[in-house]
């Protein structure tokens, strides 16, 4: 029996404009070089493009989108015996919003071109009317999930 204490749950700080745990977890995955003015300058400028093009609340863009993101599911690899499985497990939803902030970020900076704001800001649209990059990538890992569905048993 261990002696050590079970570790407590940190939850997110919210941003200081919008008050928003979203935004903050956004931020802090962006951070690059310990310069987190400049990523709150950047999400702000993307927030602000996403206002402009589709005339609506981009928060309720943002959640949308990291929700439409977000997998349920994923493959994760075990070693059985000899060979390697790729078995599915089902994950939580902080774990979930994690992936899906990580796709949302890779797949705007696959974009060549223009700056980091405005690459999030059409990303962000894209994904909530149900296209974008980050899109494919959640149904490329469904579509694993059920091609490995046989290796469920190894959990």
């Amino acid at each position: 029996m261990s002696r050590r204490g079970t570790s407590e749950k940190k939850t997110a700080k919210s941003d200081p404009i919008y008050r928003n745990r979203l935004v903050n977890m956004l931020v802090n995955r962006i951070l690059k070089h310990g310069k987190k003015s400049l990523d709150y300058q950047i999400i702000y400028r993307a927030v602000k493009k996403i206002q402009q093009k589709t005339k609506t609340n981009p928060l309720s863009v943002l959640c949308q989108a990291i929700r439409g993101v977000t997998p349920d599911i994923i493959v994760k690899a075990r070693r059985v015996g000899e060979s390697t499985h790729q078995v599915p497990i089902e994950i939580g939803s902080t774990q979930g919003k994690a992936l899906a902030i990580r796709w949302l970020l890779a797949a705007s900076q696959k974009c060549l071109g223009q700056n980091m704001a405005f690459k999030l800001s059409s990303e962000l649209v894209d994904v909530a009317k149900g296209s974008g990059n980050a899109i494919l990538k959640k149904e490329e890992t469904h579509k694993m999930v059920e091609a490995n569905r046989s290796f469920s048993h190894f959990r």
